[in-house]
């Protein structure tokens, strides 16, 4: 491998590692400095906090990817879940169909959100942020607004929720919510890396003029990047009553900033084009284990907001800074110049080199050996100089245009004082 090679794998894997190893980090954090949070029930706490937000930031991520946003799916996950109650509750109806019935809400909501991106162009903002209201209003509605309680887990119609949580009868609880985290996240990132839908989403998100020029059907796969994240948001409305039980009108809302702030965290870039589910789950962690572990220092849960902020805020910064490095323009200098063309050398030394030691030329090697490190050196001296004697040039330029201008003031100066 050469070094630029090198150069270019290690900084894709730095972008890749930053935020497990950002989890790991706080984690370790928590556990040294906190009470009690090395233990089998906060873990089970932290993930419990991870399935709302989770399914609802993974949905989120497609709508970002095409440079949109949703702030409804904090509100329409929970219109549908108020809505499925209700059907249970006062309808009458099985929770089978009553669950059934959560999706269908959320996915009509998604339908709609994108019906009115794609095909009415209306502003994502606006769009998304007229639908908040509207589903806020749909749940208290149908609730009477009033909160909407789903069978205990001691009932037959409780069996859901054992989908997100398994809880013995020695009252040991199995965390089998996260295996459907997880497999969601396995099939969205199938969808988004794998199928056609995926490509065209991010094509959509890096360029959408150049998208439609290319044959691609854009207000079809931006529409259906809202449709994914009306399934999400039914999942959602699933696993909230499954593991709280109550559901109450605008319950809902903010739930959305933190499904936004987990993609983000998580490497999903605001201006579309770029992101990962699997990177989305991450940030999903990062803040379910601030909301727990801050408690855990004896710190209020209102802190995780604050917290939550300056970490997002921390990653926009972040991506703003890796997009503007890799769209702008550089002039190379002499001094970079020579070492972009000597980098490119050694690199062609060391394939050679490479290929000198596969064939067993060991003399070769050696001599080509020295001449890589005979040719680096040179170059750091070389490129030191050069860059030195450009930075000595800089500074002169810039002393006789001080000069220049204090010359004109001082020229204006006195024609001034010889006209009064």
């Amino acid at each position: 491998m050469t070094s630029k090679q090198w150069r270019r794998l290690k900084d894709k894997g730095l972008q890749k590692l930053l935020a497990p190893l950002a989890l790991v980090l706080i984690y370790l954090f928590f556990g040294f400095f906190g009470r009690n949070f090395f233990s089998y029930a906060t873990l089970v706490n932290i993930l419990d906090a991870s399935y709302y937000i989770g399914f609802l930031a993974l949905g989120v991520t497609f709508v970002i990817i095409t440079g949109g946003i949703d702030l409804s799916v904090g509100t329409v996950m929970m219109a549908a879940a108020i809505t499925g109650g209700t059907a249970f509750r006062t309808w009458g109806w099985p929770m089978g169909a009553s669950l059934v019935l959560i999706m269908a809400v959320a996915i009509a909501f998604g339908f709609f959100n994108g019906f009115m991106v794609a095909k009415l162009k209306l502003p994502p903002f606006i769009a998304t942020l007229g639908t908040m209201m509207i589903s806020m209003g749909i749940g208290s509605i149908v609730s009477n607004v009033r909160s909407t309680a789903f069978p205990p887990r001691t009932e037959p119609a409780g069996w859901f929720r054992d989908i997100f949580k398994i809880i013995t009868p020695e009252r040991f609880s199995i965390p089998t919510g996260a295996i459907v985290l997880i497999g969601v996240t396995v099939i969205f990132h199938i969808i988004l890396t794998r199928t056609r839908m995926g490509r065209y989403i991010f094509a959509i998100g890096s360029n959408k003029e150049a998208a439609r020029l290319s044959g691609v059907n854009v207000e079809k796969w931006e529409m259906s990047a809202y449709v994914i994240s009306g399934i999400a948001a039914g999942i959602s409305g699933i696993s909230f009553p499954a593991v709280y039980t109550t559901v109450m009108p605008a319950q809902g809302q903010g739930f959305e900033l933190f499904a936004i702030a987990g993609a983000v965290i998580g490497g999903t870039s605001l201006s579309g084009g770029m992101g990962s589910v699997f990177g989305t789950l991450i940030g999903v962690f990062i803040m379910a284990v601030l909301r727990n572990g801050l408690p855990a220092m004896n710190l209020q849960a209102h802190y995780q907001t604050f917290f939550t902020g300056v970490v997002v805020i921390g990653a926009v910064m972040l991506d703003m800074y890796r997009t503007r490095k890799t769209t702008e323009v550089r002039v190379l200098t002499p001094a970079d110049q020579y070492r972009t063309d000597m980098t490119a050398r050694i690199d062609e030394k060391e394939q050679q080199l490479t290929a000198a030691k596969h064939s067993g030329d060991s003399a070769t090697a050696a001599t080509l050996r020295k001449d890589v490190a005979r040719m680096k050196q040179e170059m750091k001296a070389t490129f030191r100089t050069m860059k030195a004697e450009e930075k000595a040039e800089a500074a002169r330029v810039q002393a006789e245009e001080k000069e220049a201008e204090r010359e004109f003031r001082e020229l204006l100066k006195s024609g001034h004082q010889d006209s009064e």
